[in-house]
């Protein structure tokens, strides 16, 4: 018997053997990398000061208006405009409103939504979509619409915890986001304050229950059903019995707190403004302004 001879084919099948197992494993984690790039590589937009706001009003010119109508925001409200058109005023009493209105909000406020809304018109797409996104369930990465997207049924977002879904409408220059009867679910663990929706036109949900932040271009309009994340706009948003709860509510962002004086709280939180236009009610250091919490010697009440 040629012992030599089959121990040294043994050994030669076991090398085979390892080799093989080798290769298995390094294409086993090349697929796992390669699956999970796509979501791996997408950043969250950073919205800086603007993201203290679960509604914002972001309009040129001074212009921004928030009107709720039997409605609740569960987070800040904030406005470009001035305070007596943050809410309008005989549709206030049927809504709730959790956290603070503040306008006019602060340049820096401003500036941060901007910057943020620019920043997300630049993020390359994985993917083109087209049609409603009825029973579709996709991935963290980055899809776009080249014009509108008109949206109903049910879309599954399926990812883990850190996966980060950016949607952009209008790709193309234009295009506008309507939802009806449209509902967005997250399976997976996927977070609802990591989806960002992009829109270059105005933004319209209706009999929806809706997932993620919008930045919008134009006016962005809410009427019935719920909405899970920040609404921001470059012009009026408007809520009609709906339930919007603000990132802040579900514990996706980390908001700042404000604190009066200089140099005691960040600036995009607006510490000389906190009287909401009511200086009898007013612990704000005397010339206080957005963006600018006064110098020493407050006024006292």
């Amino acid at each position: 018997m040629n012992t030599l001879g089959n121990n040294n084919k043994h050994m030669h099948l076991a090398t085979l053997a390892y080799s093989a197992g080798r290769v298995c494993l390094v294409l086993a984690l090349a697929l796992i990398i390669t699956g999970g790039a796509a979501w791996a590589k997408t950043a969250a937009p950073s919205l800086g000061s603007a993201s203290n706001f679960a509604v914002l009003s972001a309009a040129p010119n001074f212009v921004g208006a928030v009107t709720l109508t039997n409605s609740t925001v569960n987070g800040d409200v904030g406005s470009s405009g001035p305070m007596d058109s943050v809410v309008v005023t005989e549709t206030l009493p049927d809504s709730t409103i959790t956290g603070a209105i503040i306008a006019p909000v602060s340049k820096k406020v401003l500036a941060d939504f901007n910057k943020a809304y620019d920043a997300l018109a630049l993020v390359p797409c994985d993917e083109v979509l087209t049609g409603t996104l009825a029973d579709v369930t996709l991935a963290p990465g980055v899809y776009c619409f080249d014009a509108a997207a008109e949206l109903t049924g049910v879309l599954t977002l399926e990812g883990p915890a850190n996966g980060i879904w950016i949607f952009k409408i209008g790709t193309s220059g234009t295009g506008a986001l309507t939802g009806t009867n449209f509902s967005v679910v997250m399976a997976g663990g996927g977070q609802p304050c990591n989806v960002y929706w992009g829109v270059s036109d105005a933004a319209t949900m209706t009999d929806s229950n809706f997932v993620g932040t919008i930045l919008s271009g134009a006016a962005i309009t809410i009427t019935r059903g719920t909405f899970t994340g920040d609404a921001l706009a470059k012009a009026g948003v408007t809520l009609t019995d709906t339930n919007l709860v603000g990132c802040e509510g579900v514990g996706g962002k980390s908001h700042s707190k404000c604190n009066q004086g200089v140099g005691n709280g960040p600036e995009g939180c607006d510490p000389g403004n906190s009287n909401q236009g009511d200086p009898t009610r007013s612990n704000d250091e005397t010339g206080g302004t957005p963006g600018d919490p006064g110098r020493a010697g407050g006024n006292g009440n």
